[in-house]
């Protein structure tokens, strides 16, 4: 067999009762309660276990308690008042190993044929080889943070423009623009501040969000105030260059020198993904239909679980309440 063919799947005739697209904390809750119901389920990533948490911020600490990132009745023992991303992940791959769940990990889900009670998910892993998993029910949680809003100006594409924030390091001593007036935009222009970057932020708005956490607000706010983070609001990037950002101020056009940008302008959940397995969307928002009880789609025994069932309103769910999807489902399909 040579590395062209495509080696077989050993559970090509399994079928598992429920399939988990995205093994995210709310994905591995729905995993858990299924298998807690009764049923066999198995989970699908695109990348590691808790992919999305994977890629955070390196220093990130979680804006909420222990507690409330809890999955499968696991305690979350933790010494700070507020988790890091390094505990959750420990955290979260300690529930999964606890409950010996069974995860494909780095397998994208490319495509779904068959329909409620014979699904059959069509995947492809890190060398292209093509592989099938056969389920009764789907339930998709890919979260939104794999699709960032993209702002469509010359120059976004070069190298040097970033729509994630990891780490701070190397950046010291380099001039540097933020695009964005929330959360990730406020932590990324202090972080990259206080580590000896020249940071720049750019908002389109008259000030920073009013969401931005009450811990981060004044700081960044007293940063701007003593003229050690220059901030240009009513303001936007229009052009990227090498060597340079053009932005669109109140006073007309500027060009400031720079060698980094970050555009912290948000993310999407994949609606490309959703519609073409017949899942319709409604209003401005693009929500997704499902039932709000059981959160089935309109396209039987396809199941919404976390941030997608909120569409384009990504700041109404997340972990602390998302989570609890996973229950619903189960419930439901228990009561079946």
């Amino acid at each position: 067999m040579n590395d062209s063919t495509p080696a077989p799947d050993p559970n090509q005739d399994e079928i598992f009762d429920l399939l988990v697209v995205g093994a995210g904390p709310t994905g591995l809750a729905c995993a858990i309660e299924a298998q807690k119901a009764g049923l066999h389920p198995v989970l699908v990533d695109k990348g590691c276990i808790c992919n999305s948490l994977f890629h955070y911020p390196s220093h990130m600490t979680f804006f909420t308690t222990p507690e409330l990132l809890e999955i499968g009745g696991i305690p979350f023992p933790s010494p700070n008042p507020k988790p890091t991303r390094n505990e959750a992940l420990q955290y979260y791959r300690q529930v999964a190993a606890y409950y010996n769940l069974d995860i494909r990990q780095y397998r994208r889900v490319e495509r779904v044929t068959g329909s409620d009670g014979a699904f059959v998910i069509h995947t492809i892993d890190r060398f292209g080889r093509p592989g099938a998993l056969r389920a009764r029910k789907l339930v998709l949680s890919t979260g939104y943070y794999d699709l960032p809003n993209y702002i469509h100006i010359p120059g976004e594409s070069l190298s040097k423009v970033h729509h994630y924030y990891f780490d701070p390091h190397p950046y010291s001593g380099t001039d540097v623009t933020v695009i964005g007036g929330k959360n990730s935009a406020a932590i990324a222009a202090l972080e990259l501040w206080r580590t000896g970057a020249r940071v720049t932020l750019v908002h389109r708005a008259a000030g920073l969000h009013r969401h931005v956490k009450y811990w981060i607000k004044p700081d960044i706010e007293n940063r701007i105030k003593n003229g050690e983070i220059t901030a240009w609001f009513d303001s936007k990037v229009v052009e990227i260059t090498p060597d340079s950002v053009v932005i669109e101020t109140p006073d007309g056009r500027r060009t400031l020198k720079n060698d980094f940008v970050f555009a912290m302008t948000g993310y999407h959940p994949d609606f490309d993904f959703l519609g073409s397995l017949g899942v319709r969307f409604e209003g401005p928002d693009r929500l997704p239909v499902c039932n709000p009880e059981t959160l089935e789609s309109n396209v039987p025994g396809i199941y919404l679980a976390g941030v997608i069932v909120a569409g384009s309103r990504t700041n109404e769910i997340f972990i602390e309440n998302g989570r609890f999807h996973g229950l619903q489902i189960a419930k439901a399909l228990a009561s079946m």
